[in-house]
């Protein structure tokens, strides 16, 4: 059995960055706050489920074992509303949007968890954790609602760094008549009129949001476990009640030993989110963007800094970039075309996407120009492996142990990657002959790299095909026209019809279409 190698990660508890020490050694429990199931999920959401799947591949890649626990949330205020405006029930509405969000997770390449539990899957051992609060005097019950006694857990706000007396002060004075106080929050709610609802010992009801995570975590890592891991925005109430309730239930004073956060995902210098309405759904950016480029992008920025999801909004009539104001209205200022939202969607932009679009297309053409090179190289005497390639792996290792530093990782690559192009664009038959160790290496060790990062795992020329057709369709490009006018070049050349060949390269390249020259046909890309 391996034992955990360091990881140094920032804890959100202490503050600063410390070694990640497993309860058990070689095996790391790691709980996930996942969804809750009421629409598509939103790039915010892929942000915090992409940085999850990267600790646990990193620690997997190095011989850990990790049990991996992500829950779904599927009864909720917000699921039993979208069940009223869709006319089905709300298992319905959960059973839709879990699938969606798996659909999504794959699509980004995302390892599904080794345990998913259900809220409606866990509510005996929910009441079972109520029961033990109210009889430790944490909880009480009011009119069929249990709440949860926050004064009577003195180390609350500990997590957020909040101060409880300040908490207080600050507190609204309109709140429920049930409650002691108005910090205490709800473990379960009484039923009302058609919703669902389980039996309880305060009546007929369903659990409040908190509770569930304390009790899927105890059920599946124990009262104490490894690694818990969210959004940011989960640190104060959500993980701040889950100390309180599972620390307060279990009696002693650990619940997570480690805390890790990522920041935000941010749209017009705002948080994305549902409930300000500034998304973009997981779907709507991949249909028009590789899923890879989504995630290359996500993990192209260290994980506890804020993303800024940039947008350009182009008239779909006349291209003239719309600002803000033009967009909420009814046409473009520019030539009148009307401006309705689901026109503006399929014409949107994102810069950050095609730039890292273009990256993971560099990534795998390089790939599929190696494979070629070393499959088409003669047997020749090795030659010494190029330092920036013998050092690309221990390079890129190093950058996830410190805090998971993805944005250093990718940059580690960059140097080998030009290297690896420099040898397959030589020239001279010296420097051809001596590349064959370096691309043999560069080859062998980047399959890690793959498996880390998540990325890079297609064939790359099925990869590269499927991306251009992509590309092509979002510039409105007819890929039929384009291969028919590179065919008529290659007759051309075949012909010694320079002129002829030119003016089509010419004509290629003015419509972003860049032409490759090889010896018995020539490719394309954009």
């Amino acid at each position: 059995m391996s034992t955990t190698p360091t990881l140094l990660l920032y804890d959100t508890m202490s503050g600063s960055k410390r070694p990640l020490e497993p309860i058990e050694p070689g095996h790391i429990g790691l709980y996930l706050c996942g969804p809750t199931v009421y629409d598509l999920s939103h790039v915010g959401h892929a942000r915090s489920a992409i940085c999850a799947d990267t600790v646990v591949r990193f620690l997997r890649e190095q011989g850990v074992r990790v049990t991996f626990v992500r829950n779904v949330t599927d009864i909720d205020d917000k699921i039993i509303k979208r069940a009223q405006v869709e006319g089905i029930s709300a298992g319905e509405v959960a059973a839709k949007y879990t699938a969606a969000y798996h659909e999504d997770l794959d699509s980004l390449g995302c390892l599904r968890p080794d345990v998913e539990p259900r809220v409606t899957g866990t509510i005996p051992e929910i009441v079972a954790l109520i029961e033990t609060l109210i009889a430790r005097g944490l909880a009480y019950e009011s009119g069929g609602d249990v709440y949860f006694r926050v004064a009577a857990f003195s180390t609350y706000g500990a997590l957020s760094k909040r101060s409880l007396d300040d908490m207080q002060a600050g507190a609204r004075v309109e709140v429920s008549e049930l409650k002691e106080n108005p910090l205490d929050f709800a473990l379960w709610k009484a039923a009302k009129p058609g919703e669902p609802a389980w039996p309880s010992p305060w009546g007929a009801g369903r659990p409040g949001w908190h509770i569930e995570c304390s009790a899927m975590s105890k059920v599946h890592l124990g009262e104490t476990f490894d690694l818990h891991a969210g959004g940011r925005d989960l640190i104060f109430p959500h993980h701040e009640n889950e100390i309180a309730q599972s620390q307060g239930a279990c009696g002693h004073g650990t619940f997570a030993r480690h805390w890790m956060h990522n920041g935000f995902v941010d749209f017009a210098g705002e948080k994305m989110s549902k409930s300000l309405g500034n998304f973009f759904t997981i779907r709507e950016v991949t249909a028009l963007y590789p899923p890879e480029a989504v995630r290359w992008f996500l993990i192209g920025v260290h994980y506890r800094s804020g993303i800024n999801f940039d947008v350009e909004v182009p008239c779909p009539a006349c291209a003239r970039p719309l600002d803000t104001e033009a967009q909420q209205g009814s046409a473009c200022p520019e030539c009148g075309a009307a401006l309705d939202r689901d026109r503006l969607r399929a014409h949107i932009r994102f810069p950050g996407l095609e730039e890292a679009d273009e990256r993971v297309a560099y990534v795998y053409d390089t790939l599929a120009r190696a494979r070629r090179a070393l499959d088409e190289s003669e047997d020749s005497p090795e030659n010494a492996v190029s330092a920036s390639v013998s050092g690309m792996l221990a390079a890129f290792t190093a950058a996830l142990r410190d805090d998971l530093n993805t944005a250093a990782a990718v940059a580690a690559l960059s140097e080998p990657l030009r290297e690896i192009n420099r040898l397959l664009e030589a020239k001279k038959k010296g420097a051809a002959a001596g590349r064959t160790a370096t691309l043999r290496r560069f080859l062998a060790d980047f399959p890690a790299v793959s498996r880390m990062l998540g990325l890079f795992a297609a064939d790359p020329e099925t990869w590269l095909l499927g991306r251009r057709a992509r590309k092509a369709a979002r510039l409105g490009l007819d890929v039929d026209d384009v291969e028919r006018k590179v065919a008529l070049r290659d007759e051309a050349r075949a012909k010694k019809d320079w002129k002829e060949a030119d003016r089509l390269r010419a004509e290629l390249s003015s419509i972003g279409v860049l032409v490759r020259d090889g010896v018995d046909r020539s490719t394309w890309t954009l």
